[in-house]
């Protein structure tokens, strides 16, 4: 009893590798492995890249806009009917001047969740459970390995990235000593050029953190889908079947032929035996083949019912050991016989219709 439950408690622990099928039925619920930190860094990456190669551009529509709005709309006359066309003409301007840095935020987004789990759309994610709003389950993420896992991660992002702005910030002291000795236009130019730099290496350094942050997220991910020995038995009786049922329904299959076959041997122009061990019925149709086929065949005590058969029904039996033997293990039921065999057996049936011809 105790080594039954000891059995009972090892199959019940999750020690397998999920199968295909269970990742595949997660995968659809919207669990894959994903590092939110990469799509963050490739999205930061992409917004000071595009900063740092159209910037020149950008700056020259923001002050197209400030002085679109200074100079002209500040002397236009606002009534209810230019208003709109002010909104509309300032959204355009605000469009073009920030379309750029959104693409590029789209594309790479994009771009960061195929290249973690490819093309996957479910809406499994955002149905309302109400487990999701439990407070206990809430306090138990709240107190989880993992959330005290995300909150190191949280500090060691925050290192590293403060260590390497710092060091940017250290290495370029001198021209931040010089900023208040430069005109506003220069200064603002030496400002924006240490935060671009800045944010991409401050960015490459969070996608470093990144990939071994999705190392991590796989390992959680494979380890939490796993499976015991029991449920990859459960899985594989709901998809291949029950193996007493299928074991059960192979066995009615073999009955049915098996009577299917007794129910042909009647029918048999001969019965070829060893004489004890094997039985062969062959029967010649030109209608349906141009050579004797087998329509029965047994061995041991189905060979004995064969021949039981055949003598109830007045079947001439004919001996012939080898060729008993040979069709018994080369030519299936419902086959013509091999052609290696068609003289032997051509004799054996020109004995038959002879034997049949003189009894009649």
């Amino acid at each position: 009893m105790l080594l039954r439950l000891d059995l009972q408690f090892f199959s019940g622990e999750k020690t397998e590798k999920a199968t295909p099928k269970k990742k595949q039925d997660t995968r659809k619920k919207g669990q894959v492995a994903k590092s939110q930190d990469i799509n963050t860094a490739l999205v930061l990456i992409a917004v000071f890249a595009v900063l740092n190669f159209a910037g020149g551009s950008i700056l020259k529509g923001i002050v197209s806009l400030m002085n679109f709005s200074l100079n002209d709309l500040m002397l236009m006359e606002l009534t209810e009917h230019n208003i709109k066309s002010i909104f509309i003409e300032i959204l355009k301007q605000t469009a073009i001047i920030l379309s750029p840095i959104l693409a590029a935020a789209i594309i790479a987004g994009v771009i960061a969740n195929y290249i973690q789990v490819g093309v996957l759309f479910t809406t499994e994610p955002i149905k309302f459970k109400l487990e999701k709003i439990n407070p206990l389950s809430g306090l138990k993420r709240m107190f989880s390995i993992r959330s005290i896992v995300e909150l190191l991660k949280s500090i060691l992002k925050i290192t590293v990235i403060g260590i390497v702005t710092f060091a940017i910030l250290w290495n370029k002291l001198e021209q931040i000593l010089l900023l208040s000795q430069k005109s506003i236009g220069a200064a603002l130019i030496t400002i924006a050029k240490l935060t671009l730099q800045m944010g991409l290496v401050g960015s490459g350094a969070l996608l470093f953190l990144a990939l071994f942050d999705y190392l991590y997220q796989k390992y959680d991910y494979e380890k939490n889908i796993r499976m015991s020995k029991q449920d990859i038995k459960d899985e594989y009786k709901n998809v291949e079947g029950d193996p007493l049922i299928k074991s059960k329904i192979k066995q009615r299959q073999r009955e049915m032929a098996m009577r299917r076959m007794m129910q042909d041997v009647p029918t048999a122009d001969v019965v070829i035996t060893n004489p004890t061990h094997y039985a062969i019925c062959l029967k010649y149709d030109e209608d349906k083949y141009d050579a004797p086929y087998v329509v029965a065949k047994g061995v041991d005590f189905l060979a004995q019912k064969i021949k039981l058969i055949a003598k109830e029904h007045e079947v001439i039996t004919v001996e012939n050991r080898p060729l008993a033997r040979a069709l018994y293990s080369q030519v299936d039921v419902g086959d013509i016989v091999p052609e290696e065999f068609f003289k032997t057996v051509a004799e054996i049936l020109a004995y038959v219709y002879r034997t049949k011809k003189q009894h009649s």
